[in-house]
Order: C-alpha cells, then structure tokens, then sequence
C-alpha cells in the first residue's frame, strides 16, 4: 500500500508527543502520563502495520509527496515491521517504568522529551528506506541517549557519556563515508535505488569501501567485539529505564542494518563478510560471558551480557541461510525483552538501596528483604536468558542449534552451545548474591508493586513467547525467505513510487 499513513504515525508519533510534554515541563506527573499515552498509540500503531505487511504486503509512505529516490520514502517490508513492534513495545515498558521510576534524573523536565527522541530516532531509523535519513535518525537517538546518560544519577554518568559521544563519533564519521561514497557511485542514498544498480553486478571501487566503512559503524553502534569497549560504563550508568532500552533495542540498529546490508545492498560480498561476522560473533559470546562472570556490578553482568548475546545474532547472521536469518531475527526480538525486563529488576534492587547502588558489596542479601515478586521475575528472567524451557530465551537458542546442525557447522555451533554454561553460571550467581545471601542490608521501605508494573510485563511477554511461539517463528521464516530476494523489497519500493 502507498502512502500508509500507520507507517508515518508509528515513525512520528513519539515525536509528536515529545514536543507535547515540553508544554508540560513544570508537571513532571502530566509528562510521564502523556508520555505513556503516547507510548500506547504508537505501539498500537506499529502492530497495525505489521498486520497490515503480513496480510498485504510491503507498505511505504512517501515524505511530502516526493518520488524516490529524489525523496525520502519511509518502508515497511516484513523486517523493519517486526523491529518496529519489538521497539515500540520495549519502549512501552520503560515509558510505564519510567511513571512509576523514583530516580531523580526522571524527574528533570527534559527526561520525558529526550526519552521521546530517542524512541523517534530508533523506529524511523529502522524504517526509513534511505541511507542519510537513516543517520538523521541514529544520530537524533545517540545523542538522546547521551543527555540522559549525562543527567544520571549515577556520578560517573557524565564521564560516560563524554566517552561515548568521542567513541560514537567514529561510527557516525565511518558511516557519513560510508554515504558519501554510495551518493558518488549511484548518485541516490534510495536504499532500494542503490540495491537496484548493485545488483547489475558492476561493482565501482568506492562501492566495496563504503561496504567496509557501513558495516564498521553497524558494528559498532551494536557493541560488537572488538567495537564493544563504550558500552559497559555507558550503559551502566544510564538510568534504569534508559539503560533498559541502550541493551536490549538500542543494539539492535546497528543489527537491524547488518541484516539489511548483507540483503539488500551488498549480496555478493556477503559471503567475505559473514564469515567475518561468525568470527567476531564467537569471540564476543565467550568475552562478554566471561567478563560478565567477573565483573563486580549488577547492572554491569546486563551489560556485558549484552555483548555476548548479541554474538550469537552475528553467528546466525553470519551463516546467512534462511533458517539462520530466521533464527537471528527470533535471538533479537526475544532478547529485547529478555534484557530490558532484568535492567528493570536491577534497577529496582537499586531504589531499595540507600546508596542506589548495585555493586555487589552494597546489595548482597538486599533481594531476601525485598517482596518476593522481584526475585521470581528475576529468577524467570535468568531462566530466559540461559535459554532454559519453557522461557522465550529457549526458542531463540533453540533456531540457533536447528541453524547450525542444518549447515553441520559443529565447531561454532559446539562453542556457542557451550558458552551457555556461562550465561547459567553469571546468571544464577547474580540471583545466588542478591536473592538468597544471608546478609544484613538497610533498605528503603517502598510500596509492594511500586516499579513492578513494567518487568511484569516484559517477563509475561517473554513466558507468552516460550510456551505460544510458533507465531513468531513463522513470522520471522516469512521475514528471512523475503529479505533472501532482494528483488522483493527493491520491486515493490519501484511500484509505488511509480519507477
């Protein structure tokens, strides 16, 4: 369908109601409702346009009526669709924790429209079919993410975001290269456009560069080992809600145009590449498992955990098959879910803490004074994330093996399988301390359900999506066989825009 106006609201929406809650700067109560309403809307919006590529097919939106690739057209295939609802929906959850959040950087009256932003940049970037419109949006969430690392609460808040913003510097200039060099082969940024032209099989020098220099930014805006080494103090001073969203969707930008790379544009070259990708996926699982076994925080274990998981998306990615794609697609939805559900957690172990702390020294034991509902969905949480059934996490290692086994690639396969003996042992470990430690701590006393609402939410979905799976395997099997033929997704933006 052209000019879908579900794919424009979806897009825009938190961006409208990011400028509503600057009228409301002095009603910090109104702002996180309007927030949340906003929030609702525009998840509402992206499951009706998921439905609507499933049932039609490909939807676009063309910006102000301009006719790609001379303007900017907004895309809706199987891919960006299903990134848009595990978006909206993990961002859903921070706005609800964020209502209930007792932090003080929320209570800053440009906590709630930087909040916005940054989910305006992470849905348009995942659905824009533009390559520069794509960096406007990345760059409007990076730097988002940044003011609210900075106002932390956290005192090495800001010292970490000064540190990223240097750090994401260098992806933002590999990318902008990267443009740059597609723009002077093709004379279009058109993400359809340009895959067009790639696939005569002429391949111009420049077009092999920006390759390199694209998939270097992606892999470092998705804390990929060795471009890993931001995201720790980054994401660990982050507040909770923000930090909840930097591990779990934030990430998957930079995984999201991995895949879209690799599919569209740069097909023959994506052989060197995977190969590439399975390398760097398998070292990353084994140094964020074991780095998140001897780190000292609780929210820094997430965060390293982080990097781990996303390595095992790259070893899917990387063997490239449908069977594989359909198993990185599943891995990153349910992992969105997974680890923004136990950031809430932790951070609700911190605003128990008169230190809002999470250092270990300082919350050992705290989980036993603690209502008992927090340790069970910590508990449950842990579970998905090792990959244990009937947990989501055990659907998404699940593909993985089926992926490997079909392709009879053992030694990776054996060593990905192997490190989730890690991911038990620092899971379990963590719940080990804070849960069950015989240990004397002072606690804030809070009412019961006070923060509850949101990880509550986000483990229910993480239950639903182990045990009533099958929809999201077949939707992510449609999704693999479609971005497979690039000629789907490049004949259909050409339709509608009349090429």
């Amino acid at each position: 369908m052209e000019n879908n106006f579900f794919i424009l609201l979806t897009a825009f929406m938190p961006l409208f109601t990011a400028l509503a809650t600057l009228l409301l700067v002095t009603y910090n109560k109104a702002q996180r409702w309007v927030g949340l309403i906003g929030g609702l809307l525009t998840w509402a919006s992206s499951l009706i346009v998921l439905g609507q590529v499933l049932d039609i097919g490909i939807q676009t939106y063309r910006m102000g009526g301009y006719v790609p690739p001379y303007g900017i057209v907004l895309v809706a295939d199987n891919l960006s669709a299903l990134f848009a609802v595990m978006g909206s929906t993990v961002m859903l959850a921070g706005l609800m924790y964020v209502l209930q959040s007792r932090e003080k950087s929320v209570t800053y009256p440009t906590f709630l429209p930087l909040f916005l932003f940054m989910e305006t940049g992470l849905l348009g970037a995942m659905l824009t079919g533009d390559l520069f419109t794509f960096f406007v949006f990345l760059e409007l969430m990076v730097l988002s993410s940044v003011a609210m690392v900075a106002i932390s609460d956290n005192p090495f808040g800001l010292e970490a975001a000064i540190k990223y913003v240097f750090i994401s510097g260098m992806g933002s200039l590999f990318l902008l290269l990267g443009i740059a060099a597609m723009y002077t082969t093709f004379g279009t940024l058109n993400l359809a456009d340009m895959a067009q032209q790639l696939a005569t099989g002429d391949r111009p020098l420049l077009a092999r560069s920006a390759a390199i220099m694209l998939m270097s930014s992606f892999l470092l805006k998705s804390a990929v080992f060795p471009f890993h080494f931001w995201q720790p103090d980054f994401h660990t001073t982050a507040p909770t809600a923000v930090s909840a969203m930097l591990s779990s969707v934030i990430v998957k930008v930079g995984i999201y145009m991995i895949i879209r790379t690799l599919t569209l544009l740069f097909t023959e070259e994506a052989a060197q590449l995977q190969q590439l990708l399975i390398v760097l996926g398998i070292v990353g699982i084994f140094f964020g498992s074991l780095a998140a076994l001897r780190t000292y925080n609780g929210k820094r274990v997430l965060a390293y955990s982080t990097i781990a998981q996303v390595g095992f998306i790259l070893v899917a990615i990387g063997w490239g098959t449908p069977v594989a794609l359909a198993a990185a697609i599943v891995y990153a939805f349910n992992h969105a879910f997974i680890k923004s559900s136990l950031l809430m957690i932790m951070g609700l172990v911190a605003s128990r803490s008169y230190e809002h702390s999470v250092d270990f020294v300082d919350i050992e034991g705290a989980g036993r004074m603690m209502p008992p509902l927090i340790g069970i969905l910590w508990f449950l949480g842990s579970m998905s994330l090792a990959g244990v059934p009937p947990m989501n996490g055990f659907i998404s290692k699940l593909g993985i093996v089926q992926s490997g086994v079909e392709l009879g690639q053992w030694i990776p396969l054996g060593l990905a399988v192997s490190s989730g003996a890690l991911t038990l042992l620092y899971m379990f470990r963590t719940w080990q301390r804070v849960f069950q430690q015989k240990k004397e701590v002072k606690l804030k006393i809070l009412a019961y359900g006070d923060g509850m609402i949101a990880p509550t939410f986000l483990i229910a979905i993480c239950i639903l999506l182990g045990i009533y799976a099958r929809p999201l395997v077949i939707i992510a099997e449609q999704t693999a066989l479609q971005i497979s033929d690039p000629q789907i997704y490049i004949d259909a933006v050409r339709l509608f825009s009349g090429g």
